[in-house]
């Protein structure tokens, strides 16, 4: 069966003269149109793995955004899907060598797990991101001095110039939060992680006047979870979730574990984390109790 042909894509040349979230949101991008023409071409995955010299799983993985590809590969995909305009193949040829630029946490690649590494790429282009956290300040809104302390307490063997990198890669992600098209981050954190006095009293000082000053940014929501709501809706670990406006990347939920993390985009993950966070957000204070939450900590622990 001959597919009909794909006109010049405006998306793909949108991504390449914008693009957020360097090479981990292309290789989702590129991985899900080549999925598309290759069901649209009749194609099956081991077809197409045989064209490049491979197998049915390193397509899916391919079609996954897990790993970057060779142009050549690409090429011959194009071929097999019956893919002739030239100005579609060289966009699409342009993405592919994009996928293999590295992004701006590739200079932190001695202390950053790839697990984690997927994370950045995807936060550097979401829209929204929604976060609850337990036991810590969320990493995108931790000072110098609290990441410092977090660091040690996970990594209590490194060396200190490990412990500085560490602390700069979390401080560089932050800066995310303050750029022209930054997202909105809506955080729920809980009560616990503001009493515990982590890294001493001066250090959760100076991180509870950082969270007041960043919850009164436009695109920053801070609520905290007191207490006295006893059980939450959340029972467990830390939960964020990643929204994106580009049509091709569906939302995500990042569930970060001690030396690994769980990526959910299934519609019917997805739908039941974002129920949760809902509930959670109902339960906890509105942000301007929080604000008045912090003042208090805040008075307490001067």
């Amino acid at each position: 069966m001959i597919a009909a042909q794909p006109s010049h894509d405006p998306s793909l040349r949108r991504y390449l003269e914008h693009p957020r979230g360097g090479p981990t949101v292309l290789r989702i991008v590129l991985g899900t149109q080549l999925r598309r023409l290759r069901e649209a071409a009749g194609v099956t995955r081991e077809a197409a793995g045989d064209a490049i010299r491979g197998s049915h799983a390193k397509i899916s993985r391919l079609e996954l955004g897990r790993v970057s590809c060779k142009e050549r590969d690409i090429s011959d995909l194009l071929t097999l899907y019956h893919v002739t305009d030239e100005a579609f193949r060289s966009d699409f040829l342009a993405l592919a060598r994009r996928t293999g630029t590295p992004g701006w946490w590739h200079q932190y690649g001695d202390v950053l797990p790839g697990w984690f590494e997927t994370h950045i790429g995807l936060e550097e282009a979401a829209s929204v991101i929604r976060t609850y956290e337990v036991q810590f300040v969320p990493g995108l809104l931790q000072t110098a001095d609290y990441a410092r302390a977090v660091t040690q307490l996970g990594h209590p063997r490194a060396s200190a110039e490990e412990l500085e990198r560490r602390v700069a890669l979390r401080l560089q992600r932050q800066a995310l939060l303050t750029t022209p098209d930054a997202p909105r981050l809506w955080a729920v954190v809980d009560e616990a992680s503001l009493r515990r006095p982590l890294g001493g009293p001066q250090v959760m000082a100076g991180q509870l006047r950082h969270l007041l000053a960043v919850s009164r940014l436009p695109n920053v929501t801070l609520q905290i979870a007191p207490f006295s709501l006893g059980g939450l809706a959340a029972a467990g670990g830390p939960i964020t979730i990643l929204r994106f406006l580009e049509p091709d990347l569906p939302d995500i939920v990042y569930l970060e574990q001690l030396t690994s993390a769980l990526y959910l985009d299934k519609r019917d993950d997805v739908d039941h984390y974002l129920a949760v966070m809902d509930r959670l957000s109902a339960q906890a204070e509105s942000p301007r109790e929080s604000q008045e939450m912090l003042e208090r900590l805040l008075t307490q622990a001067s």
